[in-house]
């Protein structure tokens, strides 16, 4: 199927814009190609954490040097949300799609070659500037894609594929880390892996077509909207609230998927053995979201989202104070689950609470909020878990994601899973 369908009937043909189709394939193509990318951004973003250890040892870095290393990526990923999520605005969702994953695969790419800790932070930090946007980018490109009724089930389809990078990256550093193929250090492939696979998505996105909903409003109102009206009146305090949100539940979400080997190393276990406990508590992601499909067009996103996060906030106590393999394997398994429903709906309910206009912007600007606050993390947690152990680490996040749950409970919208303004 092409980027538009046909109407047939006595009259001419006439267009149909892709988000007014029924279902068909160039949806689920579109959600592929999405996907593809998402599999990166997710692969980037727990690859530093699952290999921690690693780094610390091969490398002997300070508990401040790994905590440089964690935040450098962070730091560039809330930039890149920021200014890519206001250019998608002013540019296009597709030109800045395009921008965005060919910055990563570049420089993950030559953080391979990294020769010091320092070379390590700042192809991070440019590795982190360009998939910084993904998320927010395929949130606001899939929002105006897709068919409202099935809105948010393709948008959690789409994570789901994206989220096989995670058992995919522990895994892979559960064979690599302990090889040196061809004489080269197993953790440098890992970021070879992900360079090279992010440089094919580019080239199967070449193809993918503009939002219609972003160049219908560019006829209507072609004026460049100011970054400031987020900020204003209507927005200001949905931009606020989930400012505030996204702040808090990157101390559940990432807290756990850059700690976690940490915190199993802090309870006596080895590098190779957190490895893979890790790998197997990393199967609930991609399963998670694979759960979050059929809920997603059942319980509005605003519920589903507490719920979800509530849960999170249970099971990742238990495992922070679990001694046992079989119990630590289970709350870590069901945290992760109970994580991906979170994620799929809190990536659908966001673009669904502010209006084309502003969208991009919106997404781009709360949702780095998020990443500036997972780099400013590991300087809190890791000398908590060093001095204190996880019991106390765990909660604090707990303690942050039940404040968020009250916040969205409180001044939350309903979406109504509507068609978008």
């Amino acid at each position: 199927m092409s980027m538009h369908g046909e109407v047939r009937g006595t009259g001419p043909v006439a267009a149909i814009p892709l988000h007014e189709q029924p279902l068909g394939r160039a949806h689920y193509r579109l959600v592929a190609l999405v996907g593809m990318g998402l599999f990166f951004d997710l692969y980037e973003l727990f690859l530093a954490g699952t290999i921690t250890g690693v780094l610390k040892q091969q490398l002997h870095l300070s508990t401040y040097e790994l905590s440089g290393i964690l935040a450098s990526a962070f730091v560039g990923q809330f930039l890149g949300a920021l200014v890519l999520g206001r250019l998608s605005d002013v540019y296009g969702r597709r030109r800045m799609y395009m921008v965005n994953i060919a910055v990563y695969a570049g420089f993950t790419l030559l953080g391979a070659f990294s020769p010091n800790v320092w070379f390590l932070m700042v192809t991070r930090f440019l590795a982190g500037l360009g998939i910084g946007a993904e998320m927010t980018l395929s949130d606001t490109y899939l929002s105006e894609m897709m068919p409202a009724k099935v809105r948010g089930r393709m948008i959690a389809i789409a994570y789901t594929i994206g989220f096989l990078a995670v058992p995919a990256v522990g895994f892979l550093a559960r064979w690599l880390v302990p090889l040196h193929p061809f004489g080269v250090t197993g953790w440098r492939w890992l970021f070879v892996l992900g360079g090279l696979g992010a440089a094919l998505v580019v080239v199967a996105r070449r193809q993918m077509p503009e939002s219609e909903q972003w160049l219908a409003h560019r006829e209507q109102r072609p004026q460049r909207v100011p970054f400031a009206e987020i900020l204003r009146r209507p927005f200001r305090g949905r931009t606020t609230l989930f400012s505030v949100v996204m702040i808090l539940q990157v101390f559940g979400y990432y807290g756990f998927g850059t700690l976690a080997v940490l915190v199993l190393q802090s309870k006596g276990f080895t590098v190779v053995n957190s490895l893979s406990y890790l790998a197997v508590t990393y199967l609930g992601y991609p399963l998670g979201s694979l759960l979050a499909v059929p809920l997603m067009e059942r319980v509005e996103r605003k519920y589903l989202v507490m719920g979800s996060a509530a849960l999170m906030a249970v099971f990742g106590l238990v495992f922070g104070v679990a001694s046992s393999v079989p119990l630590i394997l289970l709350s870590g398994g069901l945290f992760t689950m109970a994580s991906n429903v979170f994620s799929n709906a809190i990536h659908t309910y966001l673009p669904e609470s502010f209006p084309a206009s502003v969208r991009g912007t919106a997404s781009g600007a709360t949702y780095a909020m998020s990443k500036l606050s997972t780099a400013v993390q590991p300087f809190l947690l890791l000398p908590l878990l060093n001095r204190h152990g996880s019991g106390p680490v765990f909660a604090v996040i707990t303690v942050a994601l039940l404040v968020m749950v009250a916040l969205i409970g409180v001044w939350g919208p309903i979406s109504g899973r509507k068609p978008l303004e």
